[in-house]
């Protein structure tokens, strides 16, 4: 393997991100924020989902913990945005897997 890649790709961070969205209820949260044109409550995904409500809290625990969430709470509801730079986040992961050939 190139030990230059080795030194410059933040392949542990890409990895933890990967597995902050290896999951399908993950990927389905990520996909109706990113959707949405404001904010969604938690009682959405809660609705939407076919798991119980600790089970959407957990899946929302560990997309908050890699930041690919933000929140407020508001009262009993909390409410959820895509972080400004999730998708920029996640294709620059996809980026050091599947880098852009340049023809020569």
């Amino acid at each position: 393997m190139n030990s230059a890649l080795d030194r410059e790709t933040d392949f542990e961070g890409s990895a933890a991100l990967f597995k902050a969205v290896s999951d399908p209820y993950r990927l389905k949260i990520l996909a109706t924020l990113a959707a949405a044109e404001d904010e969604v409550c938690v009682c959405e995904f809660t609705e939407s989902l076919p798991v119980n409500q600790p089970t959407v809290s957990h899946h929302l625990r560990i997309l908050r913990d890699a930041n690919l969430v933000t929140w407020q709470r508001r009262g009993t509801w909390v409410f959820y945005r895509l972080a400004p730079d999730a998708r920029e986040r996640i294709g620059a992961a996809l980026a050091i897997i599947f880098p852009q050939k340049v023809p020569v």
